[in-house]
Parts: C-alpha cells; sequence; structure tokens
C-alpha cells in the first residue's frame, strides 16, 4: 500500500508497469508501509521468506505469522475515528479477507484497490507477464515502452542517477522526470505527519483524495 508519489506517478500515466522482475530488496518498501497513530507512525509489514537474489515475484509470504490480523486490528484501531472510516473499512477487511502465497500478488492488488477507491483508472500490467525484456535497468525500461508502444517515459526523480537518457534518445523516447509535491491534509490526529500509505489520505479525505493530490502537483 505504497505512498502518495506512487499514485501521482500512477494518475500520470496512460500505463503502468509493476517491476516485479527485478530483485527484491529487505528492509524498503516492497512488503512493508507506515500508517498514522496518535504515538506518530506504525509499521504494516508483510512478512517474507527470502533468499538473495531473489526477484520479487519469486518471493512468498511467511502467513504463520498472523499478519493479516494484525494489520487490520491497527488499520481499525488508527483510523476508526477517521472521517472516511465507514465508508471504506469494509474494503479493507475484504482486501485482508483473500489468501495471498507471494508478495507481488498482496502488492498489486492493495496498488489496484485503493486506485479504484481513489477513482485511479490507469491501465496496469506486470513485467513479468512481458517476456524477453532484457535485465539492464535502462534497456529493460526502453524495452517495455516499446512492448506498449509508448515515447514517453515517466521516470521518478532518481532515475536520472541510473539510467542511460541517451538509450531512450536512439530509441525515440522521452524521458519526464516526476517533481512531486507532497500534499498537506487534515489527518485524525494533530500536526501532519508525510510518506504515509495512502490509505491515511483516503480515510481522511475520501473521494477528494485524487483530487487533493492533483492540487499539489498540477
Amino acid at each position: 500500500m505504497p505512498w502518495l508519489g506512487y499514485f501521482d506517478k500512477i494518475q500520470r500515466a496512460d500505463y503502468f508497469v509493476f517491476l516485479d522482475t527485478v530483485q527484491f530488496k529487505k528492509n524498503e518498501f516492497q512488503n512493508r508501509n507506515k500508517i498514522r497513530t496518535i504515538q506518530g507512525t506504525l509499521w504494516l509489514t508483510v512478512p517474507v521468506i527470502y533468499r538473495y537474489p531473489m526477484r520479487i515475484y519469486e518471493v512468498r509470504i511467511e502467513n504463520s505469522r498472523g499478519w493479516k490480523e494484525k494489520h487490520i486490528k491497527s488499520i481499525m484501531q488508527n483510523y476508526r475515528k477517521a472521517p472516511f472510516f465507514e465508508k471504506y473499512i469494509q474494503s479493507f477487511e475484504e482486501f485482508y479477507s483473500m489468501n495471498y502465497e507471494f508478495l507481488y500478488d498482496i502488492n498489486v492488488k492493495s496498488v489496484r484497490l485503493l486506485c479504484k477507491l481513489m477513482g485511479i483508472d490507469t491501465k496496469t500490467i506486470l513485467a513479468s507477464e512481458i517476456k524477453e525484456i532484457p535485465d539492464e535497468p535502462t534497456e529493460r525500461l526502453v524495452g517495455l515502452c516499446k512492448y506498449l508502444g509508448a515515447d514517453v517515459y515517466l521516470s521518478g526523480k532518481d532515475g536520472i542517477k541510473y539510467m542511460s537518457l541517451e538509450l531512450f534518445n536512439k530509441a525515440g523516447i522521452t524521458v519526464n522526470f516526476q517533481d512531486f509535491h507532497h500534499p498537506v491534509y487534515h489527518q485524525v490526529y494533530s500536526s501532519f505527519v508525510p510518506f504515509l500509505s495512502a490509505i491515511d489520505l483516503l480515510f481522511n479525505c475520501g473521494e477528494k483524495s485524487l483530487k487533493i493530490i492533483r492540487e499539489f502537483n498540477p
């Protein structure tokens, strides 16, 4: 359940590719994110069975640890007083009632759920569904763009650190860099805390969530 910058990128695109073919990174955001609590923040972590150098689509979930029950309990405890809690909590209860074997499955389903609730209708596809895409980072991105017939690639702001723009130029693909400005909105607890899971915006602002993202990122 990613942060708001992730959904800003999705809502700007015609196609969004879940890059599940790259190496899983331990202790980052591929299997966890934060929600707001009265004390500050709380990590919601999906425990995984992982061996280096597994790719994301190979990583299994450790389902013996009761993580789903902990997640939904934490969400209910910390957002029950939020303005749009009653409107959305059933969707999350249904989401956590399903069985998940692989990390990519719950990640993709959580993103698609949040897109639906926020009114984002961008088409999505998994990189693992596309055959014969190179492993080299820039060649991989160029290959994905070519597969989808894209002439513009929207990169995160740090993409310039590892991408070869020359390869994009040779392929006739323009690279735009995301310049995300984090929205400030009313949260259920006093003082604003940024960089949380997008569920924080949804429970606090409801159907205005996408409008708020766009107002700060025209």
